[in-house]
């Protein structure tokens, strides 16, 4: 009996033995082609800077030729010559140079048609600068909507790729050609003319320094004024009109009321803008491309204004630098303040440094409520402020009129009309400038026992 126990008990144990053996083994080979199925193999391995040629075509929609120039310049050539947006083919060819699928869904594909492939959405032919090409092709999207199928032409196996890396890839015209209307390098304009409000302003540039030159010259508003440039270099055309719409345009514009024309220049020359309003809607046309287009309302608003708008209200150009000197003369009384080291002076007195900070402010604040043509007469009070290293020096004069008073910049022209209360808390603020308390005596050190 006991012999017939343990003969069974082998069985047994050699059939969970058996049992597990195969469980093991399949699992395995569960798990290594689960691996070979999820694996996300490269599709494409180029260099950025060897692809030379892409062309791009989609269903519905016309072939886009993309050629890289002598210069490493992008152009589109087809359907029609157009200048390329630089940046939005760079990220394209980063994308394709280094292409990762998502998964692999099958290595030797014996129907492409269940994957959309056989006649694909979308077909880029990408070509290096030896000549050689390889062509990516993607199809349906997946099932749960987080990639599309793709093959390389002449490879048999399917990849999915993530919705980012067709969104990346799939690109139109519009997407891919240059929306700016005006090309000019701004960083090197040398001269901004602008004809809006009826009146002829020109603005010129010395290093990063803008200055009015017309209607007469003007201090300018340096941050109004690349303000300006800013808005210039940004306007694009809206390329979302079909092309009935860009008649619709034409013909809007047309029939608009000129808001301003705008005039560049850089060291290639001068491109014109002409931007017009109709209802609430903003158009313009540029000397550099064709057509006319819809821009955005921030453009033709930018662009609304007149010489006042751009002109320096504040009267002294020392800004946040600390000053080396100030001297302010208010009728009878005289200020004078020297900065030595970390502090200030005055009379041989070191100053209260708070007092002083807070007079500081109240002449660098010093600007105009508006622009006046007449009225100043015998300064009243004036201030002079020596900065840069003692080789710029600054002096404003002020005089009464009335309830309200007027200032100029000493050897200019132009009058600037003043808030009572800013001249007011000036004369407050030099009246409460006071020397910094005297240092307390160390107190004796205890004698010793």
């Amino acid at each position: 009996m006991k012999s017939w126990g343990l003969i069974a008990a082998a069985v047994v144990l050699a059939a969970l033995t058996g049992v597990l053996y195969w469980s093991d083994h399949h699992t395995a080979k569960e798990t290594s082609a689960d691996a070979s199925i999820s694996t996300s193999p490269k599709m494409l391995t180029l260099k950025e800077g060897d692809i030379s040629r892409i062309e791009i075509k989609k269903k519905g929609a016309d072939s886009v030729s993309l050629l890289k120039n002598d210069s490493g310049k992008w152009q589109i050539t087809a359907p029609k010559p157009l200048g390329a947006d630089q940046d939005a083919i760079s990220s394209m060819v980063s994308t394709l140079s280094s292409l990762n699928s998502d998964r692999l869904v099958e290595d030797k594909a014996s129907d492409l048609k269940q994957y959309g492939l056989a006649e694909p959405a979308l077909d880029l032919d990408v070509t290096t600068k030896d000549n050689k090409s390889q062509k990516l092709l993607v199809g349906d999207d997946t099932p749960t909507g987080s990639g599309a199928f793709a093959v390389i032409a002449g490879d048999p196996r399917v990849f999915t790729i993530a919705s980012y890396t067709k969104t990346s890839v799939d690109k139109g015209l519009n997407d891919l050609r240059d929306k700016r209307l005006m090309t000019s390098d701004f960083d090197k304009v040398s001269q901004i003319e602008l004809l809006a409000k009826k009146q002829d302003i020109q603005f010129g540039r010395n290093k990063d320094a803008w200055q009015i030159v017309k209607p007469k010259p003007l201090r300018a508003d340096n941050s109004q004024v690349e303000e300006l440039t800013r808005k210039l270099k940004d306007a694009k055309m809206d390329l979302g009109a079909a092309a009935d719409d860009q008649k619709k345009a034409a013909s809007a514009f047309a029939a608009a009321a000129p808001i301003a024309t705008v005039k560049v220049t850089d060291a290639s020359g001068t491109q014109e803008l002409q931007v017009r309003k109709n209802k609430n809607d903003y158009y313009a046309k540029s000397s550099v491309v064709a057509g006319v287009y819809k821009v955005a309302s921030d453009l033709g608003q930018g662009l609304d204004k007149s010489v006042e708008d751009f002109r320096n209200k504040k009267l002294f150009d020392f800004g946040y630098e600390e000053p080396s000197k100030i001297e302010m003369h208010d009728g009878s009384k005289a200020y004078n303040l020297t900065k030595g080291g970390q502090d200030w002076w005055s009379d041989g007195k070191k100053m209260d440094d708070f007092s002083v900070q807070l007079f500081l402010d109240k002449v660098r604040d010093l600007s105009a409520s508006k622009f006046v043509d007449s009225g100043f007469e015998q300064p009243a009070l004036d201030v002079t402020v020596t900065s840069k290293d003692n080789k710029r020096v600054e002096k404003v004069l002020v005089s009464k009129d009335g309830d309200k008073y007027l200032a100029k910049r000493e050897n200019e022209p132009a009058l600037y009309e003043l808030d009572s209360k800013v001249v007011t808390d000036l004369q407050k603020s030099a009246s409460d400038l006071k020397p910094a308390p005297e240092a307390k005596p160390a107190p004796p050190e205890p004698k010793k026992k």
